[in-house]
């Protein structure tokens, strides 16, 4: 019991000698320095210097006496005392390399790879989403991330592009269907999945057929807001379209070149 009191006191900062005097002085409270030093086997030449510095923790006190004799503080008013100041230490703490990490962390990208992980990346930031939720998916991604989407749909709002996934909605949903999917699709080389969490982060990420999949996330505002923007921008060309018709649309860009290019990725066949 005294050995794993010992190293839980040194945990807090003590040394062995300290935890050896201040024990000591539990068991025989009211003693001098000298008979501290033979009950406690802490040597006489340095008894008094770890006194000084259970005296400056706050752990014994002195008697005035001829000799001075000491007495321990009851430990439960010391670890109640210990425990504040550890407290107060780690939100200090806490605070002070928050402030630090800031103006670092902006131009952090993650990188992700394999489905797996980039689908447990966009279901965490779902569960960790406070305020709103952009999102940008195909349906056999809307399929994995649904649950959580559900969960967070009654309490922030989510505004969400779905591509092929006729039959699920949730929050302020929009289905692009505007362009049949395969041509978007080929376009891309992929699946283009966007997340946005609480206008703070976001990941882009492009699932694949033959199973590249990539991704990347990051706080950087400015890419944060570029992908925001994404999604805004298919959401009001999806309404527009639902309101004059995809007829005209398809009239307009395919009677232009640089629209074919724009909207396939291809120059116009020769």
């Amino acid at each position: 019991m005294e050995e794993k009191s010992i190293n839980e006191l040194q945990k807090l900062g003590f040394s062995k000698y300290e935890c050896k005097a201040y024990i000591g002085l539990l068991k025989s409270p009211s003693i001098t320095g000298y008979e501290l030093s033979k009950q406690s086997g802490v040597p006489r030449s340095m008894i008094y210097e770890v006194l000084g510095k259970l005296l400056d923790k706050g752990a014994i006190q002195t008697v005035p006496s001829d000799p001075i004799v000491y007495v321990p503080v009851n430990p439960k008013q010391l670890l109640t005392r210990l425990r504040e100041e550890l407290n107060t230490s780690f939100e200090s703490l806490e605070e002070s390399l928050n402030a630090l990490e800031s103006d670092q962390k902006i131009d952090v990208i993650s990188r992700i790879f394999q489905y797996d992980h980039i689908v447990q990346e966009m279901i965490s930031m779902i569960r960790d989403a406070k305020k709103e939720i952009w999102l940008s998916a195909w349906s056999h991604i809307v399929a994995t991330i649904e649950v959580p989407i559900r969960e967070k749909e009654k309490d922030i709002p989510i505004f969400a592009v779905l591509f092929g996934a006729e039959d699920v909605s949730f929050g302020h949903t929009y289905h692009h269907n505007y362009m049949p999917p395969e041509i978007v699709s080929e376009r891309m080389g992929g699946y283009l999945t966007i997340l946005i969490r609480d206008n703070e982060e976001a990941l882009i990420a492009k699932f694949s057929d033959r199973g590249s999949e990539w991704a990347i996330k990051s706080q950087d505002p400015a890419l944060v807001l570029v992908a925001t923007e994404y999604i805004r921008h298919d959401i009001m060309v999806e309404e527009v379209i639902n309101a004059y018709g995809p007829e005209k649309l398809e009239k307009l860009w395919k009677s232009r070149e640089d629209l074919i290019h724009v909207m396939t990725g291809k120059k116009r066949p020769e």
